[in-house]
């Protein structure tokens, strides 16, 4: 697996995920009987999914070790929020899809860093 693919699967899993959220919170706020039409629950659940790709395309440009740990709390704190939102909703799909974005940011905390110094024995 390429050095390139390898750093960045992390944020594509956690955007993915952040969109499957995002296109179940719309499908929710607008189609009749799901028990949510219409309602500010599912409309938030809408901006934070919104939010959650943004972070994670932010995710995927940023260099700097500081930042990218500032963002990596704000999507943890992001993808709990709306996992709590989605059980509140009752909409355990976007539940599901909180839980691969977390999975995704697992993986983005794993990647292997850009200033890796070579050990000398």
């Amino acid at each position: 697996m390429s050095l390139l693919h390898s750093t960045r699967l992390g944020s594509i899993v956690l955007l993915i995920a952040s969109l499957a959220g995002l296109a179940i919170a719309v499908y929710a706020y607008s189609t009749p009987l799901t028990g949510v039409t219409g309602t500010l629950g599912a409309l938030v659940a809408i901006l934070a999914c919104l939010a959650l790709a943004v972070l994670a395309l932010l995710l995927a440009a940023i260099k700097g070790r500081g930042a990218s740990i500032a963002l990596r709390v704000l999507i943890l704190v992001g993808l709990t929020g709306t996992f709590f939102a989605g059980m509140l909703l009752h909409q355990w799909w976007i539940c599901a899809a909180m839980v691969v974005g977390l999975i995704g940011l697992i993986l983005d905390m794993v990647r292997p860093s850009h200033h890796t110094r070579p050990t000398h024995a």
